[in-house]
């Protein structure tokens, strides 16, 4: 009976999508904060450059996902695009200086949002926590242990799994081009939130620099570009 439960407990949880998802947030923190901390640190108008070519390819994904248009999907993309433009221009206060902290009301929420939109297929959470402007502090705090921050998030990515995964799995289901095309405004308004990490660290861009941005953009693009049509190979 006790077996029978917790199974019954168990796949009523999904638990083993959240083990494996778990397993790779984990594998990821392990194996690239470190490297994370270090390029956004020394280059990062490189790693705002490859992040806008996967803004670009996320933007076709989703858009190819969208069967039919209406009234309504633009309805949702402008209001989507205007709120994704707010939280970029709210986020560039964040830019002012490194010191800047972020409140951890803001991190729980941020939490709560990414992992809820890692069940949306073509939906990256980095890309989330990029649109909300918190992407490259986490990575400093997890670089240096902050583990009130760290603990925060968890606990909203914890919130955001068991609390709202439902919900986006019926908008998915039931609403499924209106969740993708307000997907696909926070997506596009998103770019507004790279230009601004872009120009906080181009002061002095030169030409090589340039190339090496605009490469890295085209890169970024190839990546998704080719997992998706990887993806659907059967």
């Amino acid at each position: 009976m006790k077996n029978n439960g917790f199974n019954s407990f168990w796949k009523k949880l999904n638990g083993n999508f959240l083990l494996v998802l778990s397993l790779g947030i984990g594998i990821s923190l392990i194996s690239f904060v470190k490297i994370s901390a270090f390029l956004l640190e020394k280059y990062p108008l490189f790693i705002w450059s490859f992040f806008l070519g996967l803004i670009f390819a996320t933007i076709y994904v989703i858009y190819k996902m969208i069967n039919q248009w209406s009234i309504i999907n633009f309805f949702f993309l402008i209001i989507s695009i205007i709120i994704s433009m707010l939280f970029s221009l709210y986020n560039s206060s964040f830019l002012i200086s490194e010191t800047t902290e972020i409140s951890l009301l803001y991190i729980l929420i941020s939490g709560i949002i990414a992992s809820s939109a890692m069940i949306l297929p073509g939906i990256s959470g980095s890309l989330i926590l990029v649109i909300l402007g918190v992407y490259a502090y986490l990575i400093k705090s997890l670089d240096n242990l902050e583990f009130i921050v760290i603990f925060t998030f968890v606990l909203g990515a914890i919130i955001g799994l068991l609390g709202f995964s439902r919900i986006l799995k019926y908008l998915f289901n039931n609403q499924r081009d209106v969740t993708y095309t307000f997907m696909l405004g926070l997506v596009i308004g998103s770019i507004l939130t790279v230009w601004f990490e872009m120009e906080s660290v181009s002061t002095e861009l030169s030409k090589l620099n340039l190339l090496l941005s605009v490469s890295l953009v085209i890169l970024g693009f190839i990546i998704v570009f080719l997992l998706e049509k990887t993806k659907n190979i059967k």
